[in-house]
């Protein structure tokens, strides 16, 4: 019994020895995928921004144009719409599948801390009732795209409306 023992122990050990001998270490050149419209990403892409934002954005980003069943190389533009329940996303891409401009709007979406911290310090006594989140990107001038929050607060029966942008600031 106990060679039994001893011989199963021996065999487990030499098979698992014998894998390790026969495995090759490969080690493969590091790849880096850029994407067509980085620029974009690059441009409205923020952490802080609500999920069902970052979500369309990837989806608009990451679309194929060339792929899709309307491709021809004939046209030079295309207008894509992508939407979800809180809001929606107007695209247009070139026949290279280069993301121009969007138009970008969102509904009742959480909002950044600062957003909400700005509206605390300014507005103390009043609640956000609703907002709409709006987003022009324009490829050519990826590097300032026009982000702004239009709000509705509340304070009793009263209402106002106001814009800030995404870092809070009030635009008057």
């Amino acid at each position: 019994m106990k060679t039994l023992h001893v011989g199963l122990l021996l065999c487990l050990f030499f098979s698992g020895m014998s894998g390790r001998l026969m495995s090759q270490d490969t080690t493969l050149p590091g790849v880096t995928v850029v994407s067509l419209n980085y620029r974009y990403l690059k441009a409205v892409n923020d952490p802080s921004s609500a999920q069902p934002v970052r979500l369309l954005e990837h989806r608009a980003a990451s679309y194929d144009i060339k792929k899709s069943e309307f491709y021809e190389d004939e046209y030079d533009e295309y207008f894509v719409s992508f939407y979800i329940p809180e809001g929606e996303i107007l695209a247009t891409y070139d026949k290279e599948g280069k993301l121009l401009r969007t138009a970008e709007r969102f509904k009742n979406v959480a909002l950044p801390y600062d957003v909400r911290e700005s509206v605390k310090r300014y507005y103390p006594d009043w609640r956000i009732y609703k907002d709409v989140y709006r987003v022009n990107f324009y490829h050519d001038n990826a590097a300032d795209p026009k982000k702004v929050y239009k709000l509705i607060l509340e304070n009793g029966d009263e209402r106002m409306r106001i814009k800030t942008t995404e870092k809070g600031d009030i635009i008057k």
